[in-house]
This record gives structure tokens, C-alpha cells and sequence, in this order.
């Protein structure tokens, strides 16, 4: 058992737990076991989808008296141009797009801006420093004490918005 009480041994088992450790922090993250489960709910949700479409829509559609799932066309270089699976590709497209924009998109959207801080409001008035009275902005008299105020510089919209 020399070999294991070899010191480049121990260095090399250190660095690699460490390695594996850095591994392991980086995939039990929630993020992206969010992702992976994601990922497969929407596999199997487009599979029910291109069924659907497939299945149930396409052949309700009729075409040359049959259904829209299997109309094709022969084409000059001796060919089979499969339209109909074009278009039931283009419907499982667009519901799995109308479905996540529906389901995901605007409620995400619509979180985010509950819980999205709001912009200061420009401020209309500003306090008297002698009698401490609310007046207007622009104001260079007080209308309560008529002390004679300093003009205010007004915010420039590139400051207002932060740039």
C-alpha cells in the first residue's frame, strides 16, 4: 500500500474532491435542476402537441378527400412533397409558442413587474428653508414667510433617468 501513501497521491485526491465538489455545488443549484425538468416537461408536452395536431386537427382539414395529415404531391424529379406534414410541423409550432407565451411568458412578465421597483417620481414641490413650508418647484418666494429663495437647478432627463 506504498501507493496510496504516496504525498503526489494525496495532492491529486485533494485537488480532485475539490474539483468534484465545485461539480457537485454547480448541478444541485435550483436553477438548473429548474432547467432539466423544464426541459423535459416540454419534450413530453410537445409530443402531445404534434399528436394533437397530427391526430385530431390536420385530419379535420380536408384535402383532395382525404386528411391534411397525408396530402403530398409528386414533383417533377420523381419526389414526394409532403405538405401536409409541413403544415401540421407549423401547427404543433405555433400552439407550443401560443402555450409557452400564454403560460410562461406573461406571467413571468407580469411578476416581474410586481415585484420590479418603481421609478422615483419627479418631485413639484420642495420645502421652504425658513419656515419649512411646502411650496412649488420653481418658486423664488415663499408664499407663507416671502423669504426670497435660491432658483433650483431642475434635473436634466439624462440625470433623471439615471444616465
Amino acid at each position: 500500500m506504498a501507493f496510496w501513501d504516496n504525498s503526489n497521491v494525496q495532492k491529486a485526491e485533494k485537488a480532485t474532491v475539490g474539483v468534484l465538489s465545485g461539480f457537485k455545488a454547480f448541478i444541485l443549484r435550483g436553477n438548473v435542476v429548474d432547467l432539466a425538468i423544464g426541459i423535459m416537461i416540454g419534450v413530453a408536452f410537445s409530443g402531445v402537441v404534434n399528436s394533437l395536431v397530427s391526430d385530431i386537427i390536420t385530419p379535420l382539414i380536408p384535402a383532395v378527400g382525404k386528411g391534411l395529415s397525408d396530402a403530398s404531391t409528386t414533383v417533377y424529379t420523381g419526389g414526394t412533397l409532403r405538405y401536409g406534414h409541413f403544415i401540421n410541423t407549423v401547427l404543433s409550432f405555433l400552439i407550443l409558442a401560443l402555450v409557452i407565451y400564454f403560460f410562461i411568458v406573461r406571467p413571468v412578465n407580469a411578476l416581474m413587474d410586481r415585484f420590479k421597483p418603481r421609478p422615483a417620481a419627479t418631485p413639484t414641490t420642495r420645502e421652504c428653508p425658513y419656515c419649512l413650508s411646502t411650496i412649488p418647484l420653481k418658486a423664488t418666494r415663499c408664499a407663507y414667510c416671502t423669504a426670497q429663495l435660491p432658483p433650483t437647478e431642475e434635473p436634466s432627463p439624462a440625470r433623471a433617468q439615471g444616465v
